[in-house]
């Protein structure tokens, strides 16, 4: 007597009674859709906390950093620190996460924490975000926000250059758009802003503002394709505390490096009597620096989460939709001009994040489409 397939994929019995093996697989596979809509879930609830942190992180962050400057303040390593200083709060999620895997898991606590190499690839990339902040507060210190937050947002095309040299990124024509609008509106506040030079800044150290952002935004777009190429990488499973793992690692090291100029520098010994001659009072001097602190962190945060949820791509192009922002903050905060070319290239940058959010969008319904044809 021939058996007969089932919708489960098991064989019938002749009595009509379920193969063992049938009951045993269907049950796995309930098991697994039930685990893959659980890490779903999670993975966009991170998705959201993320995109929050960055919102709050790419416009404050900036804001605060030149309100540094505006009232006086004139060290570079010391913003510079900030970028990646508020890196120990870190150590409330990863405690938190620390005890929940003792608790429900048996195995050793080696199984928790990231892996040696992993460790060293931080610490190195660490190393090149240390540099990074120092060219941006070099670029800050001598230009308006409304002008450096677009010009730094041309990170993106080098996002997308080492993505794909790195990691072999691919691109679809939406994404393309994406990162050519978001680029040119970049290039054309680039060019024609030599009129936005701040009071009290000459012609050289507005152009030396402008080269130390650009420069900044090569390598955050290198960094960024890096740090998910050692995802990638790794020898074992990445979970989001591995991210925040990894991201403690690369701001202790970020911090080390800024320390180390700051000590050279004597910025320090400086600092008391820079707090005293700080136009909003020495309380507010403390004040701001620790707020600044906050934000620049959540900012890091923020942008790796999302790498951890989608790419160094999608990452990059969210943040740098939200870059141009901080150009009306500024516009705002400190009655900086706000320029028709300001105008236009928030504009474009606009239109880009829509490009490529439409892209991911008709590219999740293609997917979801097929994998429903498939089953």
């Amino acid at each position: 007597m021939s058996s007969i397939m089932n919708i489960e994929g098991g064989s019938a019995l002749p009595n009509g009674t379920t193969n063992n093996n049938n009951e045993s697989s269907s049950s796995t596979s309930l098991q697994l859709n039930h685990n893959m809509m659980k890490s779903l879930v999670v993975k966009y609830w991170i998705l959201l906390m993320s995109a929050v942190l960055s919102v709050i992180g790419f416009i404050g962050g900036p804001l605060l950093l030149r309100l540094y400057f505006v009232y006086g303040g004139k060290r570079k390593w010391i913003p510079a620190l900030l970028g990646t200083a508020g890196f120990p709060v870190l150590l409330i999620p990863i405690s938190i996460n620390y005890l929940f895997h003792r608790r429900n898991s048996s195995g050793s606590s080696r199984k928790f924490f990231i892996s040696r190499n992993l460790v060293l690839t931080a610490a190195v990339i660490g190393l090149l975000n240390g540099i990074n902040n120092f060219m941006y507060a070099i670029g800050l210190s001598f230009l308006p926000v409304s002008t450096s937050a677009i010009v730094y947002s041309t990170y993106l095309i080098f996002i997308a250059f080492f993505a794909l040299l790195i990691i072999r990124q691919s691109f679809t024509p939406y994404s393309v758009n994406s990162v050519v609008l978001m680029t040119l509106g970049s290039i054309l506040l680039g060019i024609r802003q030599n009129g936005d030079r701040p009071p009290g800044v000459t012609g050289g150290q507005y152009l030396l503002g402008f080269l130390m952002t650009i420069g900044a935004a090569v390598l955050l777009g290198l960094i960024n394709p890096c740090t998910e190429l050692a995802f990638i990488k790794a020898a074992k499973s990445i979970t989001y505390s591995s991210v925040l793992q990894f991201q403690f690692c690369n701001g202790l090291s970020a911090s080390l490096f800024c320390i180390v100029g700051m000590i050279i520098n004597k910025d320090f010994a400086a600092m008391p009597r820079e707090a005293t001659e700080f136009g909003l009072g020495e309380s507010k001097y403390y004040l701001v620096l620790v707020m600044a602190a906050v934000a620049c962190q959540m900012a890091f945060l923020g942008s790796v989460g999302m790498m951890f949820c989608s790419s160094a791509l999608a990452s990059g192009i969210f943040v740098a939709m939200l870059l141009p922002f901080a150009t009306v903050g500024g516009a705002i905060a400190y009655h900086e001009k706000f320029s028709g070319e300001k105008g236009i290239s928030l504009a474009m940058c606009l239109w880009g994040f829509a490009s490529y959010f439409y892209g991911s969008y008709r590219d999740t319904k293609k997917q979801n489409t097929v994998s429903q044809i498939s089953t």
